[in-house]
């Protein structure tokens, strides 16, 4: 057992060694790497909670959209559901429908709802999908990234091999090891960023799928409730916040 913890720690010791003599061009291609899987983490944790949030919001604010069932008392409540995406799609729908009920007394223009709700659709995945695009350049650049180092590392080994005029694996063994610790280094930045890319974007296409939902819902109620009504629309115009 303790054999085996000697080893463990020297090849933990061997390995810092290693990146510590490594040739400063081979340094900085770490360092690289090592920056883009940090901010690659903390861009993950981010946006786990972001889109935990806006799920569990957006779940909460549809239960009471369709328990209420009346618009005008929606908008009286949407503060205690923010920052739910389908709340921003709510107030844009809302606001294009007091304004026409306003001046109309009804509906005027169906289609003028359902692009300001695609609208506020469009801005909430933009919201949503921010620093997405760092998790995709990571996932595709870290590796190429490390292979460079890789065979920067792999030409300065053979290089010197030539010079000294050996070629024995003892000799090109250790040049070679720490050229490869490159191209480890970039697939443990690009394989987390892209399991994350994936599994976010899939959460995002998910929330997206349940806007479009909800713009159905939204302008039917709308509809029902004031397509052909000639009277003049009472309520305020919601207060955008």
């Amino acid at each position: 057992m303790m054999n085996e913890a000697l080893a463990s720690s020297g090849a933990g010791d061997g390995l810092l060694d290693m990146v510590l003599h490594a040739s400063l061009l081979a340094q900085i291609v770490l360092l690289v790497l090592l920056g883009f899987s940090i901010l690659s983490w903390a861009i993950a944790f981010s946006k786990n909670g972001m889109l935990k949030q806006a799920r569990r919001k957006d779940v909460m604010f549809l239960k009471a959209f369709r328990r209420v069932g009346k618009l005008a008392d929606m908008n009286a409540a949407t503060e205690q559901y923010r920052p739910a995406p389908l709340v921003s799609m709510f107030e844009f729908g809302y606001e294009e429908l007091a304004r026409q009920v306003n001046k109309y007394g009804r509906i005027r223009s169906g289609d003028a709802i359902e692009r300001v709700m695609r609208l506020a659709a469009n801005e909430e995945t933009s919201r949503l999908s921010k620093h997405m695009g760092w998790l995709a350049t990571t996932a595709s650049a870290a590796p190429f990234i490390g292979l460079f180092g890789t065979v920067w590392g792999v030409l300065e080994s053979f290089r010197g091999l030539g010079a000294a005029g050996g070629a024995t694996l003892r000799a090109v063994a250790p040049g070679i090891a720490e050229a490869l610790i490159a191209t480890a280094f970039g697939l443990f930045a690009a394989i987390p960023a892209l399991i994350f890319y994936n599994y976010f974007s899939q959460q995002i296409r998910e929330i997206r799928s349940r806007m479009e939902d909800f713009g159905l819902e939204f302008y039917n109620l709308a509809e029902r409730d004031y397509g052909e009504d000639d009277g003049v629309y009472e309520q305020t115009r919601p207060v955008r916040r």
